[in-house]
């Protein structure tokens, strides 16, 4: 935790907050603070600053905070990622976070199991939990929005080609013919299979609607490794 990210009800006044809970045991057990000791701060969705211990007990740490600085600039980066493994999930999120992605669209695929759809990871809390430790690793305070569409064709044909308008439109699929672009400076719209890729109608019914398919190279790289291999190749230093 690189950044103990505040939200309104940790506030007690307007330049004190309370922090409790896994927050908490990380200032005792890693960051070891004591009274007056200065903490990284930032207020969800707001600025980043610093933390003035001001009591620090067992069961909770009260902060006089003092926010300045803007966070990290966000990238112009649209991220379409079919549903991935629950396991997987959690990790691809707190990557997507850490490296400043902030629109998120979780899709169906023909290569997506029903099963994935039930997992607990997608409920607002837990998206919300992943989300904050991907924002608390990188001193980040923006939230990325998390679109979830179970219907693969509806999505491509009715709302895909919004997304496409204006962006570097992509889709990640092995052994086509171009190589992901690098270093890109403008916005993008990015389409990232599952574990096995999309199958070829997929492929097609993407670039119908705009996409540009690219690959990486010959290797074949999972979904957890592939997400900050191509978002880093698109942006210089991922914001």
């Amino acid at each position: 935790m690189n950044l103990a990210l505040l939200f309104a009800e940790d506030f007690a006044s307007a330049d004190r907050a309370v922090l409790t809970g896994r927050r908490l045991a990380h200032l005792h057990a890693v960051l070891k603070v004591g009274e007056d000791d200065l903490v990284p701060v930032g207020l969800v969705n707001g600025d980043i600053g610093t933390g003035r211990v001001v009591q620090l007990t067992g069961s909770k740490a009260v902060l006089q905070v003092s926010l300045a600085e803007p966070p990290p600039s966000p990238l112009p980066l649209t991220l379409v990622l079919a549903m991935p493994r629950p396991k997987m999930l959690r990790r691809v999120l707190q990557t997507c976070a850490s490296m400043g992605v902030k629109d998120i669209w979780l899709i169906n695929s023909y290569k997506v199991e029903k099963s994935f759809w039930q997992t607990p990871w997608l409920s607002e809390e837990n998206l919300r939990e992943n989300l904050v430790l991907g924002l608390e690793q990188a001193r980040d305070t923006i939230v990325p929005r998390v679109h979830i569409r179970k219907l693969f064709k509806p999505f491509v044909e009715d709302e895909l080609p919004a997304l496409l308008q204006n962006t570097r439109a992509l889709v990640a699929h092995p052994g086509t013919d171009s190589p992901c672009p690098v270093h890109i400076n403008g916005p993008a719209t990015l389409c990232i299979g599952p574990e096995g890729g999309f199958i070829p109608y997929e492929v097609d019914k993407l670039i119908e609607a705009g996409c540009e398919a690219v690959h990486l190279g010959g290797r074949i790289l999972r979904v957890e490794t592939a997400v900050p291999v191509l978002v880093s190749r698109l942006y210089d230093a991922c914001g």
